[in-house]
């Protein structure tokens, strides 16, 4: 059986959530950048990619179940881009191996998760029966909150240790879960790609 279509009340939703993230990435990534925080900017590419994908969400509501399922193939795609940002930036923090500052760090990241908690209480009702396209917008939204747990956690270990470790395993992490979600999203587009291949020979058979 297809999903069905995204419900019209979604539209004003990922536009709001869209504004949010876009907002907030201009804060994290200028927080990030003045303290060397790498955690930081793996979270506001995340923003950004979050804004990304809520604007392709809002441009494809109302398409047929075989473009939903093309654009949720490409946001799998976007999803996996962070993780690959991130994983550059980690490896260039190694040639100036230095804590971040702590302070910043802890304060960015609970902003960030009361942003991403907004997100995600907007999204959730929405978040299941309507395909890969608000599968993602929700996933990358839940995602977040548990990433900015970790970096709130990476401040506090790097102001007892005054060490750049945690910062960087919370990076990692966050890499992951991205990963992670990019399969999410993926399975959901196959099962909209069979969903369209079903509807089309039912209709050739008509």
């Amino acid at each position: 059986m297809p999903p069905p279509p995204p419900s019209p009340s979604l539209r004003p939703v990922v536009a709001r959530v869209a504004g949010l993230n876009l907002g907030y990435f201009g804060i994290e990534i200028a927080v990030a950048l003045t303290i060397g925080s790498v955690a930081l900017i793996a979270d506001s590419l995340d923003f950004l990619e979050d804004a990304a994908i809520n604007l392709l969400i809002f441009a494809g509501l109302g398409w047929s179940i075989r473009n939903r399922a093309r654009l949720g193939t490409l946001l799998a795609g976007i999803l996996l881009v962070p993780g690959l940002a991130t994983a550059y930036a980690a490896y260039e923090k190694f040639s100036d191996f230095t804590a971040p500052a702590p302070v910043p760090l802890t304060l960015t990241g609970f902003g960030a998760l009361l942003v991403n908690l907004a997100c995600a209480v907007m999204l959730a009702r929405h978040r299941d029966g309507h395909g890969s396209l608000t599968r993602a917008a929700y996933l990358s939204a839940r995602n977040d909150v548990a990433a900015n747990v970790a970096i709130i956690l990476a401040g506090l270990a790097t102001a007892a240790t005054r060490s750049p470790w945690p910062d960087l395993v919370a990076a990692l992490g966050i890499a992951v879960i991205n990963a992670d979600s990019a399969f999410d999203v993926l399975k959901a587009a196959r099962r909209e790609w069979r969903a369209a291949a079903d509807e089309a020979a039912a209709q050739a058979k008509a």
